[in-house]
């Protein structure tokens, strides 16, 4: 175990110790299924789709999503392949009845919410402050159930709103580059 993990495993530890109690342990695993392969963002963004004024939203929230898809499951955890602080400390007891299987870094929970969340934002202001609340939730979720490192998580926020930036950015400019062509 190298210095980083040793010194991130005292972190979720110190959460273990000290946050840790019967309430957090109820909500914290129903947060955290609402970041489940992002469940919850794929299908606000099917919502928007489906509503005219809402469609350009839910086609940036579903190119970032699959963007962070891509990038964060296909080629980032694989290649990094680091394995989750629970594998690393199999005295913590878990609250997940099926912890995720797959490596760790980054967290896709964080990093999907997070661009969901800045999409939002960039639309309806009100509701991307509602958004990051939930998103920043689930990122914290992942810390206090042990399934997660903070840089994980850190790497997941950075990432998220990297991704979420640049698929408003690339929609809107496809959006200007039809409505001139019209």
């Amino acid at each position: 175990m190298n210095l980083l993990s040793a010194s991130e495993l005292a972190i979720l530890d110190f959460i273990q110790q000290y946050l840790r109690c019967s309430f957090l342990d109820w909500l914290l695993p129903k947060i955290t299924v609402l970041g489940n392969s992002g469940i919850f963002w794929i299908l606000m963004s099917i919502v928007f789709l489906l509503i005219r004024r809402y469609r350009t939203m839910g086609a940036e929230m579903g190119t970032a999503l699959l963007v962070c898809f891509l990038l964060g499951n296909i080629v980032l955890k694989p290649w990094i392949a680091r394995i989750r602080p629970y594998d690393l400390n199999p005295s913590i007891i878990l609250l997940l009845k099926n912890p995720p299987i797959d490596f760790s870094f980054p967290s896709g929970h964080t990093y999907a919410s997070f661009a969901s969340a800045l999409i939002l934002c960039f639309h309806k202001k009100n509701w991307g402050i509602a958004a990051f609340l939930l998103a920043s939730l689930i990122a914290f979720s992942r810390l206090y159930l042990y399934v997660h490192y903070p840089t994980d998580v850190l790497a997941g926020i950075l990432l998220g709103l990297l991704i979420g930036w640049l698929s408003h950015i690339i929609i809107q400019s496809i959006i200007r580059r039809h409505s001139a062509g019209s």
